[in-house]
């Protein structure tokens, strides 16, 4: 009898770690995921901030995480008998521990190769196959695109902030004109394919002809249904072609930055610059980043924090209810790893044939 009670005993406990086990990785696991998907966030928006007060920028990124589980369980038993071999009373105890040994590796991000990714102009490529994503193609444009057949959308917010506003108010009814066609379905963006490769164009349908004539009309194009995309300054005098300017990952972090609410304490101190419009008063950036993105600024974490961090004594955070600025930001991070890491040879899987 009392083998039995012990062999029932040792088995429980064996399954209990049997079961246990699993729990544990499953635990740590998700709550791994949770902190640097966290952590990978708060040093994207410190890096906004920093390039606000025109400090230098600096990068870490997780190469690895490797988590070592030591279990150790105990058990024992003990009776206590009568003159007749028979016990008087049995008693049954256990213990069960484990610890964790968690090593986590951060790879700084620097050198030529990072540089010239952050420094080289968003490619066409990217901007197709985020548009092609389910992604706003008016967030898209204003996010990364700072001039459309010479309509400007504030090319000098590509650095860091200027003493004059900048020019955008054109370019921001194109891109809520397009972002109008792309809710209706009315264009695509696509690769054409020639003879010796493939083009990047623009495709109207005829369901939205007057908006379409409003397009043509702004960046002074050719009556026509199909046009052809490319990277470029300035104006063109093809009127069958509409030239980008793109921003670099670089500059689209600091258009961003300008959206960042600094404490009166740092305009005062002279810690930012003040930017001015035409009549010499001092500029609002949030009527460039409206509808797109805001950085505010508090001196304690509050509730509304979605993503904080704090920097020069003042917490600077994304307000956890505005998911316009949880959007944007959600796009930058793509862009962040579509530029910094090796992504050629990626492009929309929408390829057009010839004549079409």
């Amino acid at each position: 009898m009392i083998d039995k009670i012990i062999l029932t005993f040792l088995i429980s406990q064996l399954i209990g770690c049997a079961s246990i086990g699993p729990d544990i990785i499953q635990a740590s696991g998700n709550d791994y995921n949770i902190a640097i998907q966290r952590t990978s966030d708060e040093q994207l928006l410190l890096n906004l901030v920093r390039l606000k007060y025109r400090d230098t920028p600096f990068f870490l990124e997780v190469n690895s995480v490797s988590s070592q589980f030591k279990l150790f369980s105990e058990a024992g038993i003990s009776a206590n008998f009568k003159k007749q071999n028979t016990p008087e009373n049995i008693g049954l105890s256990g213990k069960l521990n484990f610890t964790e040994q968690p090593t986590v590796t951060y790879l700084p991000l620097h050198g030529d190769e990072f540089i010239q990714k952050l420094l080289a102009p968003i490619s066409l490529e990217t901007i197709l196959l985020l548009a092609n994503s389910g992604w706003s193609v008016e967030r898209i444009m204003r996010l990364t695109v700072q001039n459309i057949n010479g309509i400007p959308n504030a090319p000098t917010a590509s650095g860091p902030t200027p003493k004059m506003a900048p020019e955008y108010t054109d370019f921001l009814s194109i891109a809520s004109l397009f972002r109008e066609l792309q809710n209706k379905g009315a264009f695509q963006l696509a690769y054409k394919k020639t003879e010796k490769n493939k083009q990047a164009t623009i495709v109207f349908n005829n369901k939205q002809e007057e908006l379409v004539a409003q397009v043509r009309k702004k960046l002074n194009l050719d009556e026509q249904n199909s046009y052809k995309l490319s990277l470029g300054q300035g104006i063109s005098n093809d009127k069958k072609r509409i030239v980008l300017s793109t921003r670099s990952l670089l500059g689209v972090m600091y258009f961003l930055s300008h959206s960042v609410d600094v404490p009166d304490k740092d305009k005062i101190d002279g810690k930012v610059t003040i930017t001015q419009d035409k009549s010499g008063k001092d500029y609002d950036w949030y009527d460039l980043t409206q509808g797109l993105f805001k950085i505010n600024s508090a001196a304690e974490i509050n509730k509304e924090i979605g993503i904080g961090t704090n920097y020069r004594g003042s917490w600077f955070y994304i307000d956890d209810s505005d998911l316009d600025s949880k959007s944007t930001f959600s796009l930058l991070t793509q862009l962040f790893s579509l530029q910094s890491g090796n992504a050629e040879g990626i492009t929309p899987v929408l390829t057009l044939p010839i004549g079409n």
